[in-house]
């Protein structure tokens, strides 16, 4: 999830997992996968920037998620994988 502002300045908390493309008219409108259309305040290069970081949160996540496991099923810490 990803938090943005729509142009009436409301914050929007958005799952970017939903983001189908993003234009630039000059306003932000991104386009998700529903059909909906979302104008926000931030740039392009901005909403583009919070989803990598988001996903690289993620992954950083499942890297120290306890429990997984290595490529031959055995537990594994951080630095085994």
């Amino acid at each position: 999830m990803i938090r943005l502002t729509r142009l009436n300045h409301l914050p929007l908390v958005l799952n970017s997992d939903l983001i189908e493309h993003i234009e630039v008219t000059p306003d932000t409108v991104i386009s998700l996968t529903t059909g909906q259309k979302i104008m926000v305040l931030e740039t392009a290069e901005e909403v583009v920037g919070r989803v990598i970081e988001f996903r690289r949160a993620m992954f950083h996540g499942l890297l120290e998620c306890p429990g997984r496991l290595t490529p031959a099923g055995e537990p594994a810490g951080v630095e085994g994988f």
